[in-house]
Parts: C-alpha cells; sequence; structure tokens
C-alpha cells in the first residue's frame, strides 16, 4: 500500500487467486507448498503438466502434502481469509483517485529544477515503477525511460547513454529514470542531481546506494537533491517504517559523529573501510551480527571519552613509544613466547606487527587480530618488567615495518621527471583537458593541485605508475578526473605541495608496543 495504490490492488488480487488455488486443490486432496516456486506449481497444474510438478518436488523446490495432514478446520480458515480478501477488494474498486501520485504529480509539475533537470525515480515495486513510467509519460514528460528487473541490455545502454557522463556516445532523449533497486549498484548515473525515492526501503543502506548512483567524484553539481515520500501518519501507526529508517539513519551518526556525512561517497572518517564495510555489509540493518565490525570499538571510545573525560586525556598523552609486558593466554595470533605486539604509524598510515621468539620473521596483524592481544578483560591488570628480550623482538618489527612501508610507499624519497609523472603532466596540460568547459572551477583548482604535486615530485611512484596506467585508456577529461580523485589519496592536498610531500614521507614512528609473556613463567618475574 505505502508503494502505490496500484501496487497494492495487484497484490490484493494475487492474494485472492493464490488463496482460490490453494482451496481448489486441497479439494482434490493435496496441498502445496513453495517458498518461490508456487506460481510455477499453480502453472504446471493449468498445463495438466504433473511430470513438471514431479522435478520441482524431486528438486525440493516444491513440497506435496496430503490434505488429510491438516487439521479439520485449515479449510475453513482459509475460506475466512478469502471473504476478507474480496471484501477488501470489493472496497477498493469505487477508489480512484491516487493522493500519492496526485502530490507527486504536483511536485513534479511545480518545481522548477524538476521540470529542467534530470531526475531518477526509485521504488521498490515492479508495478509501481510501471505505473509510475506511464503516468509521468502521459502527464508531465515523454522523455521517461523505465529499467526494471524484466529490462534488457538494450535498455540498459540506452540509460548509460542518458544518465552517465562517462558514455562514450552520449545522448539526450531520456530526461526521467523510473527504476527499482536493480540500478541501486553498480552504475553511473550522475547527469542527474535529483534522486526521488517513492517509497522507504526497509534496509536504508538502499537509500544511500540510491543516492550514491548520483554523487560521484566527477559530478557537475555542487547540489545534489533527494526527496523522500514516507508513509501516512495512519500507515506509520502500523508498519513504522519511517521510525525504523530514522533510528537506523540515526545509528549511523551516534556511531561515525554528526559531521559524517553519510549520503555521500568518500566520507571523512578516519578508518575509510569502516564506512563501506557498513555500506556492503549492511551492518546497520542488524544483519551479519557474527561479523566483527570497528563500529564496538568506536562506540567505546566515544563512551570513554564522554562518561571518562580524565582517562580519555591521559589516553590522548600516552607518549610515542609507550610500551608495557603482560601475560596472556594463548590465541590464535600468538603461537609462541615470548611475543612483542608493535603498533607503527607513518603519516596517514597504521600498521601492527607481531613479533615471536622464533626465527621466522614478524607478521602483520589486521585490527580485529591486533585488538585481542592488546585489550586487557581485567582493567585493573598490572603492568610487568619489561625483559631483554623485548630488543630484538622489537628491530625484528621495526624492520618488517620498514620493508612495508618501502614497498607500498616507494622509495622514501621524493623524486622528479619518472616517465609517469612526465606522462601525466602531459596528459593534464594538453588542450582537451585546460580548455575543457565541463570542469567547474574547483575541477580546474583541483587538477592545478595535481600538477603542482607532480611538479614537485610528492606523490609515491606507485601512486603515479597507478594513474598513468588507468589514464592511458582514458580520453575523455571528466573521466580524466575522476580517475585522479579516485587514485591519489586526499591527505596529499594539503595546503602547499610541499606540506603534501612533507605528509607522504614523513617519518616511521612506533607508536607502542605490547609485551606478552606465558601465564606459566609468573614465578619468574
Amino acid at each position: 500500500l505505502e508503494s502505490s495504490f496500484f501496487a497494492f490492488r495487484n497484490t490484493l488480487s494475487r492474494f485472492i487467486e493464490s488463496y482460490e488455488r490453494v482451496i481448489k486443490e486441497y479439494n482434490n486432496g493435496y496441498v502445496y507448498i513453495s517458498k518461490e516456486h508456487i506460481n510455477k506449481v499453480f502453472q504446471f497444474l493449468d498445463e495438466d503438466n504433473p511430470e513438471g510438478i514431479e522435478r520441482l518436488i524431486e528438486q525440493k523446490r516444491a513440497e506435496r502434502l496430503d490434505a488429510k495432514q491438516f487439521s479439520p478446520d485449515f479449510l475453513d480458515e482459509l475460506k475466512s481469509d478469502l471473504k476478507i480478501l474480496k471484501n477488501v477488494q470489493a472496497m477498493w474498486e469505487g477508489i480512484r483517485r491516487d493522493p500519492k501520485w496526485n502530490s507527486f504529480g504536483d511536485l513534479l509539475k511545480g518545481n522548477r529544477q524538476f521540470r529542467k533537470n534530470k531526475l531518477i525515480i526509485f521504488t521498490e515495486s515492479k508495478e509501481t515503477a510501471e505505473y509510475l513510467a506511464e503516468r509521468v509519460a502521459e502527464e508531465i514528460d515523454s522523455k521517461v525511460i523505465l529499467f526494471t528487473g524484466s529490462s534488457t541490455a538494450a535498455d540498459r545502454e540506452k540509460i548509460l547513454a542518458n544518465f552517465d557522463p562517462r558514455a562514450f556516445q552520449p545522448k539526450d532523449d531520456y530526461r526521467i529514470l523510473v527504476t527499482t533497486e536493480v540500478l541501486s549498484e553498480g552504475v553511473n548515473l550522475h547527469r542527474a542531481n535529483m534522486v526521488v525515492n517513492y517509497d522507504i526501503p526497509w534496509n536504508p543502506t538502499r537509500l544511500i546506494q540510491r543516492v550514491g548512483r548520483v554523487n560521484r567524484v566527477d559530478t557537475e553539481f555542487d547540489t545534489i537533491h533527494t526527496y523522500n515520500f514516507f508513509p501516512t501518519d495512519e500507515s506509520e501507526d502500523v508498519i513504522k517504517l519511517k521510525a525504523a529508517a530514522e533510528a537506523k539513519i540515526e545509528a549511523f551518526i551516534e556511531m561515525l559523529g554528526s559531521d559524517a556525512r553519510l549520503l555521500t561517497e568518500g566520507e571523512e572518517i578516519k578508518s575509510h573501510d569502516l564506512f563501506m564495510r557498513l555500506n556492503s555489509r549492511k551492518t546497520i540493518t542488524g544483519e551479519d551480527e557474527s561479523e566483527e565490525s570497528e563500529l564496538q570499538y568506536l562506540a567505546e571510545i566515544r563512551s570513554i571519552r564522554d562518561s571518562r573525560p580524565d582517562l580519555f586525556e591521559r589516553i590522548k598523552r600516552l607518549p610515542k613509544k609507550a610500551r608495557s609486558t603482560r601475560k596472556l593466554e594463548v590465541l590464535a595470533a600468538l603461537q609462541e613466547y615470548p611475543a612483542l605486539l608493535t603498533y607503527f604509524r607513518q603519516g596517514k598510515l597504521d600498521k601492527f606487527f607481531l613479533a615471536q621468539a622464533s626465527t621466522q620473521p614478524s607478521a602483520e596483524l589486521d585490527f580485529f587480530a591486533a585488538v585481542k592481544l592488546l585489550k586487557p578483560e581485567d582493567e585493573e591488570e598490572k603492568r610487568l618488567s619489561i625483559t631483554r628480550e623485548f630488543y630484538p623482538l622489537l628491530e625484528g618489527n621495526k624492520q618488517a615495518f620498514l620493508e612495508a612501508t618501502t614497498i607500498e610507499g616507494g622509495d622514501g624519497v621524493p623524486h622528479r621527471n619518472s616517465p609517469n609523472d612526465a606522462y601525466i603532466l602531459k596528459r593534464l596540460k594538453a588542450k582537451d583537458i585546460r580548455k575543457f568547459q565541463g570542469f567547474t572551477d574547483e575541477d580546474e583548482l583541483y587538477v592545478r593541485q595535481v600538477i603542482g604535486l607532480l611538479d614537485d615530485g610528492a606523490l609515491p611512484r606507485p601512486t603515479t605508475k597507478k594513474v598513468a596506467t588507468s589514464l592511458k585508456k582514458e580520453a575523455a577529461p571528466l573521466r580524466v578526473l575522476g580517475i585522479l580523485k579516485r587514485d591519489i589519496p586526499r591527505e596529499f592536498f594539503q595546503a602547499t605541495p610541499a606540506d603534501a610531500s612533507r605528509n607522504a614521507y614523513s617519518p616511521r614512528e612506533v607508536i607502542l608496543s605490547s609485551f606478552i609473556s606465558e601465564p606459566a613463567d609468573s614465578s619468574k618475574q
């Protein structure tokens, strides 16, 4: 009902048809059950195709039960439900007015931006999408295209040509796109800057994915407009859809801070992949709760900051190279004693390395493995004395971090005139880029900043190699801009190229170390 009156009527008709079929087959002696293929079962029954039904049953896609297995009042309950459904259908037969469409139509007609710009209308229902496309074409603008799960590859190409600025041969045959969730991921549609959510999905992550189709790094628009159609107050009292969506969005803000821009890509968050995981693994929906998430640790830090400011300040003031010793039972990452976990930083780069008693080289740990070794179960746990075994283990971790950052960060010194630098500079100074009229003032400033970084040799060789390789495959100026913004980390763009260079080649620092000894050795400490 909250999607559209049209979809509700069709759903009601399907319910009635399903009940009638179940009652008919019950009277024939059987009840068919299938989570996903019940319509196929009914089709085979209509076609008098028992072999098809048997195949579904053999493939475990359907189940056939003897009617005698059901309670005597089962048929009466089916008939009672069917009567209610038919009464509801009769009540709706006289309703022709669609207030939701009327409000939407008035918005499309009355808002100048809706009359001028390209826009995308999302809905969860295929039937609603078909209904909207037809009414928009009849009453608003004939330049409308529909895309659902039943659409063809040719339809998809039409959409990309009309809504993706990176299309090889852009067209302007369509101004309005009506689509379902099938286009909420994996495509660029940022020739439009307006998104309408005609209904609200239960999973608010989809709202973010929808807006992400138009909010791309190389969009020509300064502002992205999003319009949401929430349930009526009466429906909201029953289904609580708006409240659920708002609660989950508030969870984003609570965990990430009120300055986190929830409906954009490339969020300003310390741990960039945190937001990516939230978006892709649906952490906010409560699904996949068994998976580890940085959210719980971020929430704990925020709790300490707000409720125990003295402790938070002490943590902030810990000196670099802080170290301690503790006894710890064997964990997955810990196989030998003694061991040393060291946390390193170089500029924006963080890494954890674990050295153990054997001659094996130090191993890099991810955040979750490291935190299991660092976090005490007892807050009152006493720090133990450092032993002489600490120092060779620390040297092993330092060497491992040096090797890792040398590989990832290049040769460690600013460089000039590498072939990749020269190629990128040549591309950015070419006439098709310099004179391109599709760039905004901000885009032009960004390109000049990249040129400045290259002139000063401030970008690491791996970065320039990646950019140059990508640029050799692209010619369109907007795609060139997109490659630069995608492949050059934001931390290089400081006040001056010299600042960026200093940040990129900042010193390697030991932040803290935890020396781990065997619990059974307590008598020796």
